[in-house]
């Protein structure tokens, strides 16, 4: 069966390891994972490539800095990034490195043919090179030019802000130029090749148009790269000798070139838009020259960007991913990456919103429907899931929203448009949570002669969550599998997309855990801001001076005396809903609290803590009051006791009230 299946073939770049990886290179490669799990659910044979690439003047140096060898330098630079990828659950099938002695071998067999038809022809260079960018530019296309006192052109720099210096030496090039016209012909022919579409304007309008220039492919001045056998001075240009490993790594030019036959050519390769010249100008000519299918698509997506610009380690303002795994768990950093950033586009990171992605997406929407539903099912069903009957209009109305969000997802997901994919998913999670609402199995549970409706009320959330698992699964790789063991299902076999029977007879968990306890927010945005300082401070960015330090500390004491205006979105995110009281007691250890037991109206009791024992020491007279509490602050521990929220209260002198309201106010009802 599985020769019969529909291939997919996807690749990120090969990173350079001059440095150590940071969120923006995860980015490209969590997209790219997210696509390839994505594309195996929905039945294809997928191939997936990564890997590191090794030569080039700027490893050289590098290895040099650190008194190594090159390989030893590449050895160990890409040992860490597996690694990476390794912590970040990224399913590659295959790693490749640009020193693998396969991908050498094969690199020269296509240079030396190339050079035997004409494409590649011994000429002599003279320009500017980057080393930092591994890149030849013209005078015209730096973006600052410095001149000496006579006006004579002595250096500048490249438009990544890295200088350049002047290169003259022997060279081989290759004849782009006797394919620009077949090249912009196979773009009017396939208009998908390049996205987004801005991309593929700036390809013409930048490079083809004003002239496509012959590009330099070797150099002599160093020798850490593949030699050319039959002119052994010469190392191959880096881009090449990059750009070929994703034929390489399927056995082109080598004595098994079956995964070649089967899997090329490419349906997408992800790149950084700043590297999509290379890409969609010199990869396919080069490609033309070889007789071989062109990628069926190559995205060229935007930058993760900080509030100060794009992450540089020159800068400081870089995050790195480990830090955030550690801190916070896997699923929460893939989660961010693909809701927070619009693929095709820049996106910014910020402490803040990363925080707040976790408390209300993760922690009170996703988090909080499996616990709620885990919880009624052991209440009033012993664990058991007995029915997904569809009893009801409500129960219809769930199965269709979850019929319409499935054919959203797939329609966003087979556009990479993860954020706008993930929105779907959790317009879903909102339906559920509001079905919950609508049916209100803490009411159904009273009246016997509901138990088919309730039974059925309980079965379509516990389905509609192993749903929700499997649709968040290819960017969420461990909150799945969580969930199914919450819900009592087999992970690797109740897989189907079908709204149907499947976990009826299933026992979920009689101890339901949080899957994204709530974050205190400030805590932890302090605590990537602190990250963030050190990285500034290792490069001697971000460092004040004392004078600014007093002023900085004075508005912040300004600031705590003082709160600033709120923004209405700032107050939307409290959540305040009117309780019942329906025990109250001491806190064991403690004069204050008083340790309240509510009716939330969720079915669920809920605990609530409150230093309210000085001004109720009658305490027992507020059973049956209806007081307001905000419900969705971080739990906490007080003296060996859980606190889940807030109650309100009012404070005039030494007056000190609850909110209580009056008994027409609804168990549940949201204050807004």
């Amino acid at each position: 069966m599985t020769q019969n299946k529909k291939t997919f073939y996807i690749t990120t770049p090969i990173y350079y390891p001059s440095g150590k990886l940071t969120i923006g290179n995860s980015y490209t490669t969590i997209a790219a994972d997210t696509l390839a799990r994505y594309k195996r659910n929905e039945g294809y044979d997928v191939f997936f490539l990564t890997g590191t690439d090794e030569h080039g003047l700027k490893i050289e140096q590098k290895a040099e800095e650190k008194h190594m060898q090159p390989q030893e330098y590449v050895d160990m630079m890409a040992k860490g990034i597996k690694e990476l990828w390794k912590k970040l659950d990224i399913s590659n099938d295959k790693f490749i490195r640009t020193t693998d002695e396969y991908h050498v071998k094969a690199v020269q067999r296509i240079i030396e043919r190339l050079i035997k038809q004409g494409d590649i022809y011994l000429g002599e260079y003279s320009g500017w090179y980057s080393v930092d960018d591994e890149e030849y530019f013209t005078e015209s296309q730096l973006a600052e030019v410095f001149h000496d006192d006579n006006g004579k052109v002595i250096g500048g720099k490249a438009p990544s802000g890295h200088e350049v210096q002047l290169v003259k030496e022997p060279c081989y090039f290759f004849k782009m130029s006797k394919y620009a016209d077949r090249l912009l012909q196979y773009y009017k022919d396939n208009p998908t090749f390049i996205e987004p579409e801005i991309r593929k304007n700036e390809m013409i309008n930048n490079f083809i148009k004003p002239g496509l220039e012959d590009l330099a492919i070797s150099r002599t001045s160093f020798n850490w790269g593949v030699k050319i056998p039959s002119n052994p001075e010469h190392v191959v240009y880096v881009w090449v000798d990059a750009l070929l490993n994703y034929i390489t790594a399927l056995g082109y030019e080598s004595d098994d070139d079956s995964l070649f036959k089967k899997y090329w050519p490419a349906n997408v390769q992800f790149v950084g838009k700043e590297i999509v010249r290379f890409h969609t100008i010199y990869w396919p000519i080069i490609l033309m020259a070889l007789g071989i299918d062109l990628p069926k698509q190559v995205f060229g997506h935007g930058w993760l960007l900080m509030k100060d610009g794009k992450m540089s380690k020159s800068k400081g303002n870089v995050v790195y991913p480990e830090m955030l795994v550690s801190r916070y768990g896997l699923d929460s950093l893939r989660y961010y990456l693909m809701r927070a950033m619009p693929f095709g586009n820049d996106g910014v990171f910020t402490p803040e919103d990363y925080i707040d992605k976790i408390n209300y997406d993760l922690a009170n929407d996703l988090g909080n429907l499996l616990n709620r539903t885990v919880s009624m099912i052991n209440k009033y069903d012993d664990g058991k899931i007995v029915s997904i009957e569809t009893v009801t209009d409500l129960d219809k109305n769930l199965e269709q929203a979850y019929s319409d969000t499935l054919a959203d997802y797939r329609t966003h997901m087979d556009k990479f448009e993860f954020p706008e994919a993930l929105a779907s998913v959790w317009s879903f999670i909102g339906r559920a949570n509001k079905y919950i609402d609508e049916t209100q199995p803490w009411v159904l549970a009273k009246d016997d002669a509901k138990k088919a409706e309730l039974q059925a009320v309980l079965g379509h959330l516990a389905e509609s969550l192993r749903l929700i698992a499997l649709l968040i699964s290819p960017v969420m790789t461990q909150a799945p599998v969580k969930m199914f063991s919450q819900l009592g299902l087999d992970y690797d076999n109740d897989k189907s997309l079908d709204f149907g029977d499947t976990v009826v007879g299933k026992t979920v968990t009689a101890k339901p855990e949080p899957i994204f306890p709530r974050l205190d927010a400030k805590e932890e945005i302090d605590y990537i801001k602190g990250k963030m300082a050190e990285e500034q401070a290792k490069h001697g960015a971000g460092k004040l001076s004392k004078s600014a330090q007093a002023k900085a500390k004075a508005q912040a004491d300004n600031d705590d005396d003082f709160p600033k205006e709120i923004e209405f979105d700032d107050f939307a995110k409290v959540k305040m809903v009117v309780t019942e009281i329906l025990d109250v007691k001491p806190v064991e250890n403690s004069n204050k609290l008083l340790q309240f037991k509510l009716d939330d109206g969720s079915g669920v009791d809920r605990q609530i803590l409150s230093g309210m024992h000085k001004f109720y020491p009658n305490y027992k007279e507020l059973i049956g009051k209806k007081v307001l509490a905000v419900v969705n602050l971080k739990p906490r521990r007080m003296v060996g006791e859980w606190s889940n929220g807030m109650l309100l209260s009012t404070e005039k002198g030494d007056e000190v009230k609850l909110a209580i309201v009056d008994d027409s106010h609804k168990n549940g009802a949201i204050l807004g």
